[in-house]
C-alpha cells in the first residue's frame, strides 16, 4: 500500500510537470497552427520555414489565457494516473499472488531467460490494459478539455459535468473513443522493447563486462524509445478518434473529417502523410504539399 501511494504521489507529480508539453503536443495532433511559420535555421544550419515550436505555441496559450491556461485538463488526467497506478498495482499483486500465469504453462523460467521475458512481460500487458480500460473515459474527457482551445468552447469543464455530458450525446460507448488503437499501441510498444532489450541483453552485452548493470538499464531505455516512435501513429489515431465528432471544433471540419471508424482515420492520415504529426515539438518542417490558412489557423 506504501508502495502504491508513493507510485501516485511521483506520478502526479510528473504528471503535473509534463502536463502542458502533452497540451501543446495534442493541439498540433489535432491540426491547430495558430502561428505562421517563419525563417529559422534547421540543425545544419541552413535556412529554413519552421513551424513554432514548444516555447512558441506556449507562449501563445499564455496571452490568451495566462499560465494558468497551460493546464487545461489536468484534473480528468490526475485521476486517471491515480486510478491506473492503482488498478495497475493491483492487477501485478494479484498475478503475483496466484504464482504467475499458469496458464501458459509457466515452469519457473530463469531469470533473463526468453520464457522468463515473455511470462513478465504477458503479466505487464494484462496490467497495463486492465488500467487503461479503467482510465480511459478520462483521457477522453482530458483531450476533449484541451482541444475545447480551438473554438474556445466550455462544454467540458469538470470531470462529473464532463462525464454527464458524454453519457447525454454519445452514451456508454463515448466514454471509450479511441480505446482500439490506445490499447494496440501500447501492448506492441511494450512487446517491442521488452523484446529487443532481451536480444541486445543477450547477445551483444557481456555479462563479465563492468557497468553491464548500466548498460542493460541504458538498453532499456533505448529500446523503449525506439518503440514508442514504431507506435506513435497509434497514440495520433487513438487521440484523433477521442475528439472526432464530438461536437468540438477541433473534432469536425475542418480541422477533421468525420471517420466512422479509426481504421478510415488511419488510411486518411496515413495518405495526407500525416501519420507523425505531433511527434516532434522543436525544429518542426512545414509539411510537404500544403498551405498556411491564416483564417483557419491550419494547414491544407
Amino acid at each position: 500500500m506504501a508502495d502504491t501511494c508513493g507510485q501516485v504521489l511521483l506520478g502526479s507529480g510528473l504528471t503535473v510537470l509534463s502536463h502542458p508539453l502533452m497540451y501543446i503536443k495534442v493541439l498540433i495532433q489535432v491540426g491547430h497552427e495558430p502561428l505562421a511559420p517563419t525563417l529559422g535555421r534547421n540543425l545544419f544550419g541552413r535556412q529554413v520555414y519552421q513551424l513554432p515550436g514548444l516555447f512558441a505555441y506556449a507562449k501563445h496559450i499564455i496571452k490568451i489565457d495566462g499560465k494558468a491556461g497551460l493546464f487545461n485538463g489536468l484534473g480528468p488526467r490526475l485521476c486517471a494516473g491515480t486510478i491506473g497506478t492503482v488498478v495497475h498495482s493491483r492487477v501485478v499483486q494479484k498475478c503475483q499472488e496466484q504464482g504467475g500465469l499458469q496458464v501458459l504453462g509457466e515452469q519457473k523460467a530463469v531469470e533473463g531467460s526468453l520464457q522468463h521475458v515473455v511470462n513478465e512481460t504477458t503479466k505487464e500487458m494484462i496490467a497495463r490494459s486492465c488500467a487503461t480500460i479503467v482510465t480511459h473515459p478520462f483521457h477522453v474527457i482530458t483531450l476533449r478539455c484541451m482541444v475545447q482551445f480551438i473554438g474556445r468552447e466550455t462544454k467540458y469543464s469538470g470531470v462529473f459535468e464532463s462525464m454527464v455530458t458524454v453519457y447525454r450525446e454519445e452514451g456508454v460507448l463515448g466514454f471509450f473513443a479511441g480505446l482500439i488503437p490506445r490499447l494496440l499501441g501500447d501492448v506492441l510498444s511494450l512487446w517491442i522493447c521488452n523484446l529487443l532489450a532481451h536480444l541486445i541483453n543477450t547477445y551483444a552485452i557481456d555479462d563479465s563486462m563492468s557497468h553491464t548493470g548500466e548498460m542493460k538499464n541504458c538498453s532499456q531505455a533505448v529500446t523503449g524509445f525506439f518503440a514508442s516512435m514504431l507506435t506513435y501513429p497509434f497514440v495520433l489515431v487513438s487521440n484523433l478518434m477521442a475528439v472526432n465528432n464530438c461536437g468540438l471544433d477541433g473534432g469536425l471540419p475542418p480541422y477533421a473529417s468525420v471517420y466512422p471508424t479509426w481504421v478510415d482515420c488511419w488510411r486518411h492520415l496515413s495518405k495526407e502523410g500525416n501519420m507523425s504529426r505531433g511527434n516532434s515539438l522543436f525544429f518542426r518542417k512545414l509539411p510537404a504539399g500544403k498551405m498556411y490558412a491564416i483564417d483557419q489557423k491550419r494547414f491544407f
